[in-house]
């Protein structure tokens, strides 16, 4: 069945929530006991405070982002008349189907139909293929926008101009 995007159901949080967390643990970007991967297992809190995007093969969840729409209290990096995304997140099984590329895309399409001249995305550095993915979309690194959210914990950022 194709992949589609949409908005995450309520019945399906706790699900969004453990694929978030299990593909941050999975990888190595963060210990199961770290404090972080509560908030990332709280999906039903991005659905309140954001847009928490899913893709389906009409019967498996895929993947998820939260894409975060002007007003946004999850916006981290972006200013007036930007996009952001975040907590994107694929688990190993459901890799190499595209899923993580139509979130991706899903959040582009949202940003540019609100306007935004370009869209921001913080990563950790040792997310090379999350990396890889974003610059095939044309995002660019923004060394200026990078930050340390907690003591020792270094993310990287990342813009693409959405102005044609």
């Amino acid at each position: 069945m194709p992949l589609t995007v949409r908005r995450a159901l309520p019945e399906e949080f706790d699900e969004v929530g453990e694929i978030t967390a299990t593909a941050y643990v999975h990888d190595g970007h963060l210990p199961a006991d770290f404090s972080y991967v509560a908030v990332l297992r709280d999906a039903a809190s991005r659905a309140r405070e954001a847009e928490l995007l899913v893709a389906t093969d009409g019967t498996t969840l895929l993947g998820t982002v939260t894409w975060c729409p002007d007003g946004s209290p999850l916006k981290e990096l972006a200013d007036t008349g930007e996009g952001e995304f975040r907590m994107l997140a694929v688990p190993p099984e459901a890799r190499g189907r595209g899923a993580a590329k139509a979130l991706v895309r899903a959040c582009l399409e949202r940003s540019t139909r609100s306007g935004h001249r370009r869209i921001v995305l913080s990563t950790q550095p040792g997310m090379a293929p999350a990396h890889a993915l974003y610059e095939s979309f044309g995002f660019v690194r923004e060394p200026d926008l990078d930050w340390e959210p907690a003591p020792g914990v270094q993310l990287v950022a990342y813009a693409l101009d959405l102005t044609p």
